[in-house]
């Protein structure tokens, strides 16, 4: 026998349940986006890394701020995947269900496994809304779900009974039907619930009868799966032994703001963040405006255009300028962005991918920018391209596009994408002393090779061609730049051929110069004749997929992408080690036409453009067969 609270806080006997240990589970809340499903997702995924779990998130909703009410179209989901041990992905498949309404179970029900767990709102289930999504008879009364193991709950019911008293209107007190659902959620898994209860007070603070409300809802979710004969069994899902540290959740898009955040405080410079807000990279926005106190000044400008002039403009005075968008924002910026490959000053372009073209789908992901970002601007426009594998590893990779832009004087762009910026995963907080020393030296004195005294702000650094950079008004530092074509050294407009012939080749020797680490290769047995490739956020099905393939028996090689230009210096020879080379993208096989052109490699492109990610067991087929084909030449 076992205590808890009841909807009133206090303490009460509950019926004794079997306790099953599980290693992994993967839960999709699903409801209108009106339901508070992103909220519910998150708080769950913050008490199970709270609770010491490994975890990764794939939150899924609609583009429009009022989606269709009761329809497919407007289904908001979250799925966690938490696990006793190292996880890649948010998981294929739900092991649990949990649906708000008819529209999310039509959405979703193709998703769950046969014997898998859905727990259902019945209060939802109604002639009307039944209708509205297109079934002729009630799923809940027929042998639709026969497959599965079914929770019928009146959450709507239970959650404005627990509520009477507290003088909450009925359309409020259904409002708290998602934490209703989360605290059935939190007693069947054994999660904490301090944590939710004191975030629920925070988020609420100016409202306390609606914290309360809300606390008393979760509550009595809770206590519901004491006391109802329905739920027999409880689970635990033990903590992951992970590398000792702290750590934290975090998203991508949080993980890309501290790591700007931690570069400028690592080179010394302040930073000017110049941007538009556009899904999926406004919470970069959000995030960066929160810490002036760290020299981060935040400018949110009239469009995309103007928001990276005004980056570029902070790097010409000195600071280190970042400018963040996604896909439509890139096409606009461009022009600046060739700007700063003639000025050749630093600049950090973080483009969070989504599914397009045009506006397209603003809240679902893709990796579609690659060739835009290797070659959308006018003439020979060369830049360095940065593609973080996981939400964790954004932070790193803003620390690396950072040190490149400074060292070597040239705009970088990152390319993370929707899955990573909205999903979530454990994160080790770094020790600042570990993070690369960034700082710049400024130009302080004359430079001319004549010996005139004067400034030249084209006279280059021999290792890495990085121009001088001098910060205006430095006295006898005085100097022109723009767009028109330099000359070399002295930084004159010149339209002499043989000098811009040099100044193209110049740039592009720049970029190929970049120092970046070779390609690791993971091939445990050594013996692989398939080697799978990936870039961006692929990096997790790739590898679950890899996992799936070796538990078999059957051995595969597996490497990851973030440098994609230039490549590392050994991508040519990994290649040519292998039989054959099978690359899974979020596109129509954009890095699969890059290794083509430069490595004359013949290159077995999978791709996959559905706004979703790749699912491990799908990658899992495709590695088999292409092994077994390697296999029988």
């Amino acid at each position: 026998m076992s205590t808890s609270t009841n909807g009133n806080g206090v303490l009460s006997a509950s019926r004794p349940t079997e306790v099953a240990k599980l290693d992994r589970v993967v839960i999709r809340f699903a409801g209108d986006s009106g339901d508070g499903m992103q909220l519910t997702g998150d708080r769950f995924t913050s008490e199970a890394a709270a609770f010491g779990n490994d975890l990764a998130t794939l939150p899924n909703f609609p583009a429009e701020i009022r989606a269709p009410q009761g329809t497919i179209p407007g289904v908001s989901s979250f799925q966690v995947h938490f696990a006793d041990y190292d996880i890649l992905t948010p998981g294929d498949r739900p092991d649990v269900l949990v649906v708000m309404n008819p529209a999310a179970l039509k959405a979703n029900l193709r998703d769950v496994p046969n014997g898998g767990t859905i727990i259902v709102n019945t209060d939802e289930f109604t002639k009307r809304n039944l209708t509205k999504v297109g079934y002729d008879a009630d799923p809940l009364a027929d042998d639709t779900l026969s497959a599965f193991q079914v929770h019928k709950v009146a959450m709507s019911t239970l959650t404005q009974g627990a509520l009477e008293g507290t003088g909450l209107g009925k359309k409020d007190a259904e409002r708290c039907k998602n934490m209703f659902a989360l605290g059935l959620l939190s007693w069947m898994y054994h999660r904490p619930t301090e944590g939710t209860e004191a975030f629920l007070r925070e988020k609420f603070a100016k409202k306390p009868d609606i914290a309360e409300a809300n606390i008393l809802a979760f509550r009595a979710g809770w206590n519901y799966g004491e006391t109802t004969e329905s739920f027999a069994t409880t689970y635990e899902v033990a903590p992951a032994k992970l590398n000792k540290g702290t750590y934290r959740q975090i998203t991508g898009n949080t993980a890309l703001a501290y790591g700007i955040v931690a570069a400028g405080q690592r080179a010394g410079l302040p930073v000017l963040l110049g941007t538009y807000p556009i899904t999926p990279a406004s919470d970069i926005l959000h995030e960066l405006s929160r810490h002036k106190n760290f020299g981060v000044l935040t400018f949110q400008a009239e469009d995309e255009i103007a928001g990276i002039g005004a980056a570029l403009g902070a790097s010409y005075g000195g600071a280190l300028g970042v400018t963040s968008t996604s896909g439509p924002g890139v096409a606009l910026k461009s022009e600046t962005i060739g700007l700063g490959v003639m000025l050749e000053l630093p600049l950090v372009v973080i483009d969070v991918q989504r599914g397009g073209p045009s506006t397209g789908l603003p809240t679902k992901t893709e990796q579609a920018d690659l060739l835009q970002a290797m070659f959308g601007r006018n003439s020979e426009s060369p830049l360095p391209v940065i593609a973080p594998q996981s939400p964790g590893d954004c932070f790193a990779a803003a620390i690396e596009a950072v040190r490149i832009a400074l060292k070597y004087r040239t705009p970088v762009m990152i390319l993370s994408d929707g899955a990573n910026a909205n999903g979530s995963e454990p994160w080790l907080i770094p020790d600042v002393e570990d993070l690369p020393d960034l700082s710049v030296e400024f130009a302080t004195e004359p430079n001319a090779a004549d010996g005139s005294g004067e400034f030249w702000p084209y006279v280059r650094d021999p290792e890495t061609l990085a121009r001088a950079w001098a910060v205006p008004g430095t006295p006898g530092l005085e100097h022109r730049i723009g767009g028109l074509e330099k000359q070399d050294g002295k930084g004159n407009i010149s339209y002499d051929p043989d000098n811009h012939d040099h100044m193209v080749r110049l740039r592009q020797a720049k970029i190929d110069g970049i120092d970046v680490p070779d390609l690791e290769v993971d091939d445990p047995s050594g013996e692989a004749r398939v080697l799978a490739l990936g870039w961006g956020s692929t990096f997790g099905p790739i590898g679950a997929a890899a996992r799936r393939v070796r538990k078999l028996g059957i051995p595969i090689a597996q490497a990851h992408l973030r440098h994609l230009n230039p490549f590392p210096r050994n991508l040519g020879e990994v290649l040519a080690r292998y039989d054959r080379v099978v690359v899974p993208e979020m596109n129509l096989g954009q890095l699969a036409l890059l290794l083509r052109a430069k490595y004359l490699v013949d290159v077995h492109s999978y791709t996959k453009v559905a706004g979703l990610p790749f699912k491990a067991e799908e990658l899992q087929h495709v590695f088999t067969d292409i092994i077994e084909g390697a296999l029988t030449r």
